[in-house]
């Protein structure tokens, strides 16, 4: 499909509570964007930062690839200035530690600046001991000595929560706290609504972040900017224009040693009840009545409310050939690494409009992308008014690796006949200057900002979307890698033109 690309960047910051947006329009213009969802003291007033960090599972694989890296990145730009506690299971000395953030920062391609890294380190304190342990959290509790504000961020597995918070409460360390949860939060509803009951005894609603690092893109942000920075798509973002609309979150590699966590996991709670919903959440959501991270968060939760519960029939389980030969996974394994569904939502905008949701590993390409499609005019004026392979007018949304926006329209060839080709018009944003997703949820959860976390509603009525599925499903169907998963897929968007596949983005000119 041809393109024509008519601007190359957008405001950047778009949700962050302390800056303000540069950019240039499209005429050239230099222009200023305040914040326009952000700023906590909106709701509840202005708190003070956190003054300190604490990292459970600071050995694990999540701080290796993403924590450390963030961290440098928030050193370097003099927003983290705060004593960092790092506490595990570990046998480590302090100077061990230290060579393992090296080490990370290193094989990231992140540690520029061999001074940066030495700050870093110098903040950089390691607690060893068991979290079964009461002894370990008396010790985190004396080393956190002087500090009235920290933060906990639980990079551990979620068998672990409720051990670590009750013991945090039960030390003393909840009190004026934060506390940053990974996700999956839970396994299902009642798991969910379990975890939630232990952190609110310990720690006000306020102050419980649940982390999505999906959230902290950019691309992501970006969603909801353009769609409530721009009135153009209010007239025709409903059931009387749009036709369906599909999101793929694609991977082209498999589990990659992570075997034993995604046996307890699959692509559906590890992917779509999450990452994948709260691109639906952006993308189907009422106007905020307000600014404020509070309003966002209501009309986020109010599309999963609306969000028709899964029937084995709208879903599709695969699961790439050589996956049972992953270590630590079961050779008879019938956990799915592909996840295909038709989703509902029973609301006024959107009764009636099928939204087509992927996410899978081994697949053809690494990639994440939307497609909101269009319905065709009413009346056929020109004799290829529809497309011939079925697909009007739409908006593509890259995600990643790139990010793009792009609206396909027809377009009158050259001549007297009336014939003409789709074409994009098309948006591209280098990406160059964006902060981390972990630098910016790391940095938002310390000054209390919850514009890109969820709260527990939110949670709640996601779980309930999927909890009839978890279990009472069919079983994985297998898919080669290097394929866009399995066949079987197909019959869901058999009605609807078919799957949409991305195809391959040249990075911005």
């Amino acid at each position: 499909m041809a393109r024509a690309i008519i601007c190359r960047s957008w405001p950047r910051r778009i949700l962050a509570p302390r800056s303000t947006l540069h950019c240039h329009n499209e005429c050239g213009h230099h222009a200023r964007h305040n914040n326009v969802i952000a700023q906590p003291q909106d709701e509840h007033g202005a708190e003070p930062p956190s003054d300190a960090i604490v990292i459970f599972g600071v050995t694990g694989d999540l701080a290796r690839r993403k924590i450390f890296p963030a961290l440098y990145a928030m050193v370097s730009k003099g927003t983290l200035q705060v004593p960092v506690i790092g506490v595990a299971s570990s046998k480590l000395t302090v100077t061990q530690l230290h060579e393992r953030v090296a080490d990370s920062l290193n094989h990231a391609g992140t540690a520029r600046d061999p001074a940066v890294v030495e700050r870093l380190l110098s903040l950089l304190t390691y607690v060893s001991g068991n979290y079964n342990d009461p002894a370990t959290f008396s010790t985190i509790k004396a080393a956190l000595a002087g500090t009235r504000r920290p933060v906990h961020y639980l990079a551990i597995p979620q068998s672990a929560f409720e051990t670590v918070i009750t013991s945090l409460g039960a030390a003393g360390l909840a009190e004026n706290a934060r506390v940053i949860v990974e996700k999956p939060f839970g396994r299902d509803l009642a798991s969910a609504r379990e975890l939630n009951r232990i952190a609110q005894s310990h720690f006000p609603e306020r102050s419980i972040f649940r982390i999505d690092h999906y959230l902290g893109k950019e691309a992501i942000m970006n969603l909801l900017y353009f769609r409530f920075a721009n009135s153009f798509l209010e007239p025709i973002w409903n059931r009387n224009f749009v036709a369906s609309v599909q999101i793929i979150l694609a991977e082209n590699f498999g589990v990659a040693g992570r075997g034993a966590f995604y046996e307890t996991a699959g692509a559906l709670r590890d992917v779509v009840q999450n990452h994948l919903f709260q691109i639906v959440a952006l993308l189907a959501m009422e106007p905020p009545p307000r600014r404020g991270y509070g309003a966002v968060h209501g009309e986020k939760a109010g599309v999963f409310q609306a969000m028709r519960p899964l029937v084995p029939e709208d879903l599709v389980r695969g699961q790439y050939a050589g996956y049972r030969n992953e270590p630590d996974v079961a050779p008879d394994s019938d956990v799915e690494t592909f996840c295909a569904l038709r989703l509902f939502i029973d609301s006024w905008r959107w009764a009636g409009v099928p939204w087509y949701l992927r996410a899978g590993k081994g697949l053809a390409q690494t990639t994440a992308e939307v497609l909101v499609q269009l319905k065709p005019p009413p009346q056929a004026l020109f004799a290829d008014s529809a497309p011939a392979d079925g697909r009007a007018n739409h908006f593509r949304f890259r995600l990643a690796p790139t990010s793009s926006i792009a609206l396909a329209a027809r377009v009158k060839r050259g001549g007297k006949g009336f014939v003409g080709d789709q074409r994009e018009l098309y948006l591209c944003e280098d990406g160059v200057g964006d902060e981390l997703p972990y630098e910016r949820l790391l940095g938002d959860a310390m000054v209390g900002d919850g514009a890109l976390f969820s709260d527990q509603q939110a949670v709640e009525a996601a779980w309930a979307v999927v909890e009839p599925v978890l279990v009472n499903h069919s079983p994985a169907v297998g898919y080669e890698q290097g394929t866009w998963g399995p066949h079987e897929a197909d019959a869901l968007t058999a009605g609807d033109g078919g799957w949409h596949q991305p195809a391959p983005e040249k990075d911005c000119p």
